[in-house]
């Protein structure tokens, strides 16, 4: 009789690997304040003295800024995709996708707000197209998540073009409501002004979006229609 093999224990980090993500933990920290506080403008400098590290630590982790914007956008739009997609698992509507989408953003950067700082103003840079080098890639899969969601609830077949523009909508409301909110309300208190908009939100986000479809659906909808 084969005797069978017994799994074998994890091994634990090393000192240095766990000293590695302590320091590494120390710069993305700094880094939201910093961003929250300056923006994206916010110099190696300041991080590094806001993390008490010297610069050396920063460059053995991180190239440089775009290097460490680069992965911090990274960990933040992979998170948020994988948020909408389980949150919008089985939706086969308009308007349930889309109140679906915008409460896996507010979930998801609930007690979050330094990194929604950091997803809106790269968000603006990718708008403007001045962004930093390596941000297309993150956030080309966010806007395709996004797409792919609404697509699969649209009766219509619109264009890719079309389909990219509603994704860059759909980005854009979210991050000026919820930019919105954080203006008219306390830092504690944004999430539950973002939600108290929800409903007016998603019916203007479904207005716009039905509108924008090909005329054929506008005549299917018509008294006397063809259908």
């Amino acid at each position: 009789m084969i005797a069978e093999e017994k799994p074998k224990a994890k091994r634990k980090p090393s000192r240095q690997r766990r000293r590695y993500h302590k320091t590494q933990d120390k710069i993305l920290t700094a880094a939201r304040s910093m961003f929250a506080e300056k923006g994206i403008a916010a110099s190696i400098e300041e991080i590094v003295e806001q993390a008490d590290i010297g610069r050396g630590s920063f460059y053995y982790h991180f190239e440089n800024k775009e290097d460490l914007i680069q992965h911090m956008v990274q960990q933040i739009l992979t998170e948020l995709i994988d948020r909408m997609r389980a949150g919008c698992d089985g939706l086969e509507d308009l308007d349930p996708m889309l109140d679906a989408i915008i409460g896996a953003h507010i979930d998801f950067f609930r007690n979050r707000w330094n990194d929604f700082v950091l997803y809106s103003q790269s968000r603006a840079e990718m708008t403007l197209g001045q962004s930093y080098e390596g941000l297309e890639t993150p956030f080309f899969d966010y806007l395709q998540c996004i797409e792919e969601l609404v697509d699969s609830v649209i009766p219509e077949p619109i264009t890719d073009a079309r389909l990219r523009r509603l994704a860059f909508a759909i980005a854009g409301f979210i991050s000026g409501y919820y930019s919105f909110a954080s203006v008219a309300a306390e830092e504690e208190d944004v999430d539950k002004s973002f939600l108290s908009l929800r409903s007016a939100f998603v019916a203007s986000l479904s207005r716009f979006i039905k509108e924008a479809l090909p005329q054929v659906s506008a005549e299917k909808d018509r008294p006397g229609g063809k259908h």
